[in-house]
């Protein structure tokens, strides 16, 4: 039996050496929570992202968790101060994301081409994909259905037309002519 607790969010992990008040307060200063030396590089991008109409947040970490999940995480709670944001949390290896403004599938799609290693590298390619047109999937769709229910009367169309054909030829509803005896 399920119950209304049975539906919880899983509980977020968030290593204990990544100080949340810390990046928290940076992100509210300038939008950015980096390392001094790659911050001014990072806060170009966000203001880049500003003016593109795309209100982005970064975290960098200077090193890896255990996987990406943690990333994530911090992404939904520095998220959750900012509705109407984009946050790309970063570390050497992994990417996390949340946004409320952009679909998952985007989401990822930018993750993936955010894997460089490179903090400000992958900030521009995960911009760039938030900035890609999508691929129309709807009216891809559509013009499949239609072309198929095209074909689908067409070959009907062509079946009764060959079965009309069949009926009507000479001799074709006549019985076969018996031999005549010839004795």
């Amino acid at each position: 039996m399920t119950g209304p607790d049975s539906f919880a969010p899983a509980p977020l992990y968030i290593p204990q050496d990544v100080d949340m008040t810390a990046v928290k307060a940076q992100v509210a200063a300038s939008g950015v929570s980096a390392s001094p030396d790659a911050k001014p590089a990072l806060l170009d991008i966000v203001n880049q992202a500003h003016a593109e109409g795309i209100d982005l947040k970064i975290v960098l970490l200077d090193h890896n968790p255990p996987n990406d999940t943690p990333l994530r995480d911090i992404s939904t709670v520095v998220g959750a101060d900012y509705p109407d944001a984009t946050v790309l949390t970063l570390s050497p290896s992994y990417v996390g994301t949340y946004s409320t403004h952009y679909p998952r599938v985007t989401l990822e799609a930018g993750e993936d081409i955010a894997k460089t290693g490179n903090p400000v590298v992958s900030a521009q390619h995960f911009l760039h994909e938030l900035n890609s047109p999508e691929f129309p999937w709807t009216g891809l769709t559509i013009v499949l259905l239609i072309g198929v229910l095209a074909a689908a009367v067409g070959a009907r169309f062509l079946q009764l037309r060959s079965g009309r054909a069949a009926t009507s030829a000479p001799g074709s509803g006549a019985a076969p002519a018996e031999p005549e005896d010839t004795v």
